[in-house]
């Protein structure tokens, strides 16, 4: 229950001298500026450590109760709370956003205007998209749409607003794309509930588990790291307003945005908190949200999508493992696992109950370098069960 997740002991675990290396070659090679790293086995916490630094100009070195910008990792945290709405009967996942949001109508190109599901937004096969996977002068761009990362001061209904008056990218449950989806539905669940995406959250996932950094503002900016971009020869921090490129696209960032009260909380990226509580989220999936765990395991797009590469699907809670084979990767099938832009990665094998929360201050190197990669294959040499081809 609640109660044994909060008392679960995060006291030093075993040492972990695959995936110290790891990590001290991160930082030698300046690829990271710090990094807190957690990993769960059968229910118990069996490495963490602190390394790096959390403001590298300052000298303040990491702790391992430091606040980070959350960005994509605030999803997981907004489904678990969409799907305990549900439960409650305050709405269902194959309601239309039009009955809870009736001026939220975008329109395929040709002008029709399908509907659009709970299921679909949770999904992300919605139709919708991310300015920053498209183009420079993509129609998200031109429309000024927020990937909740950027753009202090907007508020949601502007967001809405600018997202319903671009077309529609494919018929809803025709494809799959990563997208503002969970922005949408965050003002969804604020209708349905009739509270506010924050107070949600608190409600439902937050206080039940005992995440008490977690949320869409930070009461102590001390514990808050400084976030940085990669560069060369080292990465750099990031401005008030910060831009790099993702793929075709360019991506923005703002990380004073979490201190300005008129920026509206967004379901997709507007959350910070530590890996203590994210890793309380993980080991909830074996105790009190075991039930949210076998609706996560299931590829819910039924669109045949890759969404990380070939054998991956995706779930309500993240990207799902089908078949291991083409990932080179000694994770098992159903598999959870995500990230987040300023810098992190978390997962939950259930088969070989192995969880891991990397969060780290380097954009992009934490989510999508070879970090969390090596990261992960070192976590298995020292405490998986399966071993094959991966480690040659």
């Amino acid at each position: 229950m609640a109660g044994s997740v909060e008392r679960k002991p995060m006291q030093d675990p075993q040492h972990a001298g695959a995936v110290d290396a790891v990590i001290d070659r991160a930082l030698e090679r300046q690829k990271i500026v710090g990094a807190v790293v957690l990993a769960m086995r059968g229910g118990d916490i069996v490495y963490r450590r602190a390394a790096g630094h959390a403001d590298r100009e300052a000298a303040v070195p990491m702790r391992k109760d430091a606040l980070f910008l959350f960005a994509s990792m605030t999803k997981p945290l907004v489904a678990v709370t969409a799907l305990r709405l549900m439960e409650q009967g305050f709405l269902q996942l194959h309601d239309t956003v039009a009955q809870w949001l009736p001026h939220f109508r975008p329109a395929l190109p040709d002008g029709s205007v399908p509907d659009i599901t709970v299921h679909q937004l949770l999904t992300h096969t919605a139709g919708l998209s991310y300015a920053f996977i498209e183009a420079e002068d993509g129609p998200y761009r031109r429309a000024g749409v927020s990937s909740g990362l950027d753009q202090p001061g907007l508020s949601l209904e502007e967001n809405l607003a600018r997202i319903a008056g671009v077309p529609l990218a494919y018929a809803p449950g025709s494809a799959w794309r990563y997208s503002v989806a969970m922005d949408v539905l965050g003002a969804v669940l604020e209708a349905a509930a009739g509270k506010a995406l924050p107070a949600l959250v608190e409600q439902y996932v937050a206080a039940p588990l005992g995440m008490r950094d977690t949320g869409f503002h930070v009461a102590d900016e001390s514990r808050l790291v400084v976030h940085y971009l990669n560069d060369k020869p080292a990465p750099r921090p990031m401005d008030l307003d910060a831009a790099t490129r993702s793929g075709v696209g360019i991506a923005r960032f703002a990380p004073r945005r979490i201190f300005d009260a008129a920026s509206y909380p967004s379901g997709g990226a507007g959350m910070a908190g530590s890996a203590p509580d994210f890793m309380r989220l993980l080991l909830s999936l074996r105790g009190e949200n075991r039930d949210l765990l076998e609706i996560a395991r299931v590829d819910r797009t039924g669109t045949g999508a890759a969404t990380q590469g070939a054998g991956w699907g995706f779930g309500y809670l993240g990207a799902v493992l089908g078949d291991p084979a083409p990932t080179h990767t000694p994770q098992r099938p159903g598999t959870v696992q995500w990230g987040g832009a300023y810098g992190h990665h978390w997962f939950f094998d259930a088969d070989t109950d192995l969880a891991l929360v990397s969060l780290t201050n380097t954009t992009f190197e934490g989510m999508s370098g070879a970090f969390p990669r090596d990261v992960r294959n070192a976590l298995y040499r020292e405490f998986g069960r399966q071993r094959g081809a991966w480690e040659a």
